[in-house]
């Protein structure tokens, strides 16, 4: 297998893990505390947006490589077996069909770029006034 294809093989699994994690989420056997660290991973992942943008070097694939799979591992020690395990079969039959998108993460998200721009600007203008 080559390289190109191991990374791709990866990703897809990632994805997969991630929508088990919304799953698992909205299911009512799974604690509290798993949800809301499942529930910030599964918005974070699966964000359009990301806050440390790709094109910035080596930082941009920083939570492609590193946060989310570390936040993986935190939620599925959390979760109920049982749960987790139906949850998987669940993502990998509708991922089949559809790349899920959360919409509400990427609001939230562009609301923060767009709070740190206004920051910025108002520190900036601050600063030319002297």
């Amino acid at each position: 297998m080559s390289l190109l294809a191991g990374w791709k093989q990866w990703a897809r699994q990632v994805k997969r893990e991630v929508f088990a994690l919304y799953l698992a989420y909205k299911d009512p056997r799974t604690p509290w505390h798993a949800k809301l660290i499942a529930g910030c991973v599964v918005a974070y992942a699966f964000s359009p947006i990301d806050l440390i943008p790709d094109f910035v070097p080596v930082l941009g694939y920083l939570d492609d490589l590193v946060i989310v799979p570390l936040g993986l591992l935190a939620a599925r020690k959390l979760i109920p077996p049982l749960v987790l395990s139906e949850c998987r079969t669940r993502a990998q039959a509708r991922m089949e069909r559809q790349t899920p998108t959360n919409w509400v993460a990427a609001r939230v998200i562009i609301a923060i770029w767009l709070a740190l721009a206004a920051l910025g600007v108002w520190l900036l203008t601050r600063y030319l006034r002297g």
